[in-house]
């Protein structure tokens, strides 16, 4: 019976302190870049946000989804510890596409305190002045 009350007191105070331990939370530096004016003649953009996990456990990155096929982004795989950095890289790729302004999203989900965050690029490609 002793036994049994002890086990019992060591899950309780063992389940406490896991419960009591704060999760992983990300925090950006920025949401949104704007690449501003480029050139369809070099189409290919890339901007790095990032991100600190100012939580108290490891960030874990899951996914990193952009809201088309011209935008690739490239994320830490690795658990961030608390109070380090991370990095996601965002390329775009107007090869192909119509010149002028363009805004996409990427998705990003974590097993953090807030699980989904969404970060923007935008910018403006200028194609070639019609020859006369």
């Amino acid at each position: 019976m002793k036994k049994l009350l002890l086990f019992t007191m060591m899950l309780f105070c063992g389940l406490t302190t896991a419960l009591a331990q704060k999760p992983a939370e990300i925090h950006f530096d920025k949401v949104t870049h704007n690449f501003g004016t480029f050139s369809d003649k070099s189409p290919v953009v890339s901007c790095e946000f990032t991100f600190t996990n100012v939580g108290e456990s490891p960030l874990v990155v899951n996914q990193a989804v952009a809201s088309c096929g011209c935008t690739v982004p490239e994320y830490t795989k690795t658990p961030i510890k608390p109070g380090e950095k991370g990095i996601i890289k965002v390329t775009y790729n107007g090869t192909g596409k119509f010149p002028g302004h363009f805004k996409k999203s990427i998705t990003v989900r974590t097993n953090g305190a807030v699980e989904m965050t969404r970060l923007y690029i935008e910018g403006d490609m200028e194609g070639e002045e019609p020859q006369k």
